[in-house]
């Protein structure tokens, strides 16, 4: 199988130069990065929050359920 030239060009280059063509790279697109407004990043922190809660009720519930599954197979564990 043959290597493509832009593979063989990325071989030749030194230990340095492939440091600083990342660094490059990392640059440009440090550039394209948007910064949300203050309104967008209040209105997507709520998002978050939202959803975090609904999940915490979600697992809470379950947690509930398996748990009341658990104690009807197994047994209530209070005579122990």
């Amino acid at each position: 199988m043959s290597k493509t030239s832009s593979s063989r060009s990325a071989e030749k280059r030194g230990f340095f130069a492939r440091i600083m063509m990342f660094l490059r790279q990392v640059i440009d697109e440090m550039r394209k990065v948007v910064t949300p407004t203050r309104q967008e990043l209040v209105k997507m922190t709520g998002v978050v929050l939202v959803f975090v809660v609904i999940v915490i009720g979600l697992v809470s519930l379950l947690d509930w359920l398996f748990g009341m599954g658990a104690s009807w197979v197994f047994g209530s564990s209070d005579g122990l």
